[in-house]
């Protein structure tokens, strides 16, 4: 483990690789899982306000299924604040283009101006997983075998983790935070890297 502030974050952020392949895997971390997406507690506001505003964007049964459930919930297993599903399966904000490819319903209102929130963090993180704990905050890859075309697409352009995820990882901790995080990749990497 790497420390920088309060912060752990998992040596696999260096050595794994990882870039999404949507054209193999058509998106399967939006339908797969038991539950929805993770959310912070300051996401779950944001989700209230922006409903509106993106609905036009979501299948009808996204919109029905949160309408019915609430544009947030919680995981029974552990009281978690997740995305609802449609009937257990996608994510209720997910959409699908005409190639059967999952896309982000408030991703899509982002693009077009419509909201100013880009996706729960979460998503935008993934493989990276956060965990808070009472005095650190714990940063690990999350590996999953829906995802295996990323890896092996990660492995042919090699691009580690912490550099594909360099746009969220500079959303959530700022620009500061991933700079020391890239020389500590360059440290980690001259010490125990190929």
């Amino acid at each position: 483990m790497i420390q920088i502030d309060d912060k752990l974050i998992s040596e696999d952020i260096f050595s794994e690789e990882f870039v999404c392949n949507l054209t193999k895997c058509k998106g399967a971390c939006c339908v797969e899982g038991d539950v929805g997406a993770p959310l912070d507690k300051d996401e779950l506001e944001i989700l209230d306000r922006i409903f509106d505003k993106i609905k036009p964007y979501l299948t009808q049964e996204g919109i029905k299924a949160l309408e019915e459930q609430g544009t947030w919930t919680t995981d029974p297993m552990d009281g978690m604040y997740v995305t609802p599903m449609v009937e257990d399966r996608e994510c209720a904000y997910v959409t699908f283009d005409e190639k059967g490819i999952t896309k982000c319903g408030i991703e899509k209102a982002y693009e077009d101006g419509a909201v100013d929130w880009q996706k729960p963090i979460s998503c935008h993180l993934y493989p990276i997983r956060i965990t808070e704990y009472s005095t650190f905050t714990a940063l690990n890859y999350h590996e999953w075998n829906v995802c295996s075309d990323a890896c092996t697409l990660g492995k042919e352009l090699q691009v580690p983790v912490y550099k594909f995820l360099k746009t969220p990882l500079t959303r959530k901790y700022g620009e500061d935070f991933y700079n020391v995080l890239c020389e500590a990749a360059d440290e980690w990497k001259a010490a125990y890297g190929s």
